[in-house]
């Protein structure tokens, strides 16, 4: 039998995480959720199961709110980096979730890299 489309996601999604919490234990989470019209990164805790900090296109302050671009991603990378600092994370590992490692996801982890998180 045929899956849909959002089946295939959430199957890819937790085959992702999965790999990834094995890898990477007792690191802070760095998860982004792309929809069509925004982008949202959270950098999460899941030993203490909280949100240490987090940016997103609907945010004013960025000045691109309702934009899903390239440009859009990159300051939302930047945002997060220097958001990280201040919550005094150094180093992360990037949950991509269900999406490819390409365009607009590839560019927030590039910008966050550049903005001094190791990802």
């Amino acid at each position: 039998m045929a899956n849909s489309k959002r089946d295939l996601f959430l199957k890819r999604r937790l085959r992702v995480r999965n790999k990834l919490r094995k890898v990477n234990a007792g690191r802070v989470r760095l998860s982004v959720h792309r929809s069509s019209k925004n982008i949202s990164v959270q950098l999460i805790d899941d030993v203490a199961g909280t949100t240490l900090a987090s940016a997103s296109t609907l945010e004013k302050a960025l000045g691109v709110v309702g934009k899903n671009n390239i440009e859009a991603a990159t300051k939302v990378g930047a945002a997060i980096a220097e958001r990280a600092k201040k919550a005094g994370v150094e180093e992360a590992y990037f949950d991509r979730g269900g999406f490819l490692f390409h365009g607009k996801v590839k560019a927030v982890a590039d910008a966050a890299r550049e903005g001094g998180l190791k990802i």
